[in-house]
């Protein structure tokens, strides 16, 4: 899980691991269902060892996990705000996808059109799924918003998958 998503779920207000995996499930929708609780607390325990979050006990709480209150240390908070500011955007590795067609034709390893192909079934299911989701979702939610962006991006990876199989197809013509 990524580290900056746990601070910056915490930036409203302090709270128990099992509040703040109650929000990213409810903001991540039908997405949220795979999160991996463990993963949860692993990432708050490296957080606070970063020294981007302050533990405290709960009241009558024993040193359980459960009975923690996470709140952001003021380099947590400058790091969310950090996060919040960048202009990066998440994308997949297309160069190591594309890396992955040179080497499989170069060294005869497969045919890059049955790779490219391999991954469209894949890509394909993905969107079915998360089309699907989607259309579950109340209109204007946080997680309905994120599933359009999963959609648009499957989308538009399915497009570029396209241009390889052209591209492979041209080579291979060798027109």
């Amino acid at each position: 899980m990524q580290q900056e998503v746990v601070l910056a779920m915490l930036a409203k207000e302090p709270s128990h691991g099992y509040q703040l995996r109650a929000r990213l499930r409810d903001a991540l929708g039908p997405l949220g269902d795979a999160m991996n609780d463990g993963q949860v607390y692993v990432t708050l325990t490296r957080l606070e060892k970063a020294g981007l979050l302050a533990v405290e006990k709960s009241a009558g709480g024993a040193d359980r996990s459960d009975r923690k209150v996470y709140a952001l240390t003021p380099n947590g908070q400058q790091r969310v705000a950090e996060w919040i500011a960048e202009v990066g955007w998440p994308r997949p590795d297309l160069a190591e996808f594309h890396l992955k067609l040179i080497a499989a034709a170069s060294a005869g390893l497969a045919d890059p059109l049955t790779i490219v192909d391999t991954q469209r079934r894949e890509l394909l299911r993905r969107l079915r799924d998360a089309q699907r989701a989607a259309m579950a979702e109340p209109n204007r939610s946080d997680a309905a918003l994120l599933l359009e962006g999963i959609v648009l991006r499957l989308q538009a990876d399915l497009r570029w998958l396209e241009a390889c199989e052209k591209n492979w197809t041209h080579r291979r013509s060798g027109s």
